[in-house]
């Protein structure tokens, strides 16, 4: 039998992240995005929570909880119903430690993960994305080929959350072009190796208040056991299964976050003796938001659990996130419909919300979950 009750430890981790959503996120996400920056302020109180930490094991200084991506899911969508651009910058430690805690070496797994074990915040960051229109993670640009004890990397990445604060990247490339996903390696790089260079910070329509950078890799070499994985590799293919869920789960966190806002408002409103709410072409959208955002949940978890199971979900990965980022769009959208001209409006955050959204489309290795 099939159900859909959170545990109490899900239910204790959703209640404490959305709070923290809440009375932390939403109150700033605006200013955030106007002033295009972090405070660093917000960023030690959401490492007080050691979500990453409670993850990793007691011998790296972790509290060796044993990792869930449905927790992961819920993790996700609450943080970006607070914000989406601040959610991302808070959870991109993640995006190097998990890699290294599941498929990372010995060596790499002694050597780096004590270092998000800490009372400070450590940066990490995962970059996939390239700066081309025809971009597909199954097809990266990036090269890595072997030379000795060395691998020498060359291409271009764009959209790396943080790649201008932190000290440690985890970059994929291509180490046999054609090969499909099962050709492509992470490499882990750190800041101020030769070759590895770190443009200016990105201008983009949405998550405003995120750095992300594009890099570029010039014969850029690194020993050769920081390939991810070592001499056993890393799946790239189930990395990336993860992002996407990630990702979906980020897209019902925003929708809701819009659905939620134009519902209350269109309950609120008042046009003609009566809210607004009550005209059917309002109503039918709004229940129409409520059905994708539930449909989309259900559909993110059914892959969280299966991937929890140990079971394969590229498939559902992939069509999920699909789905989602239609969702997301459809929804935020309608969202800035409901409130009509004041949709349009930078007072009103639903505005925001569509620019967000309008990103899930072309976002890829964002969030590790």
């Amino acid at each position: 039998m099939i159900s859909f009750d959170l545990s109490e430890e899900q239910k204790m981790i959703k209640d404490m992240v959305a709070d923290f959503a809440t009375n932390e996120l939403r109150n700033i996400a605006h200013d955030c995005d106007e002033k295009v920056e972090v405070p660093e302020q917000l960023v030690k109180k959401f490492h007080e929570l050691s979500l990453l930490r409670n993850m990793l094991p007691e011998e790296f200084g972790g509290y060796g909880a044993e990792r869930s991506v449905l927790s992961g899911t819920i993790v996700a969508e609450e943080m970006a119903w607070g914000d989406l651009a601040l959610a991302i910058h808070l959870l991109s430690p993640s995006l190097f430690a998990l890699p290294v805690l599941e498929m990372g070496s010995e060596e790499q797994r002694k050597k780096y993960l004590p270092l998000f074990c800490t009372d400070e915040f450590k940066a990490g960051t995962l970059t996939v994305m390239e700066p081309r229109m025809t971009f597909d993670p199954g097809s990266i640009f990036t090269t890595a080929h072997r030379e000795g004890d060395e691998y020498v990397i060359n291409g271009e990445k764009c959209y790396t959350p943080l790649g201008g604060s932190t000290d440690l990247f985890l970059i994929f490339a291509a180490t046999a072009r054609g090969a499909g996903y099962s050709g492509v390696d992470g490499f882990i790089v750190e800041k101020g190796t030769s070759g590895l260079t770190v443009k200016e910070r990105e201008k983009s329509m949405g998550l405003k208040a995120l750095e992300t950078n594009e890099l570029t890799l010039q014969e850029c070499r690194v020993p050769r056991e920081n390939r991810l994985g070592g001499e056993r590799r890393a799946d790239f293919q189930k990395l990336i299964d993860y992002c996407r869920i990630g990702l979906a789960a980020m897209a019902v966190g925003v929708a809701r976050a819009s659905f939620e806002y134009a519902r209350d408002y269109a309950k609120e409103r008042v046009a003609f003796g009566e809210p607004i709410a009550s005209r059917q072409a309002i109503a039918f959208m709004l229940a129409e938001m409520a059905i994708e955002i539930d449909a989309t949940r259900l559909m993110t978890w059914e892959v969280a659990w299966k991937m929890d199971r140990g079971e394969n979900a590229t498939r559902e990965a992939y069509l999920t996130k699909r789905y989602a980022a239609d969702m997301v769009l459809k929804v935020t959208d309608w969202g800035v419909q409901v409130l009509g001209g004041h949709g349009y409006i930078r007072e009103h955050p639903v505005e925001l919300w569509f620019r967000n959204g309008r990103g899930f489309a072309t976002l890829e290795g964002m969030v590790m979950i």
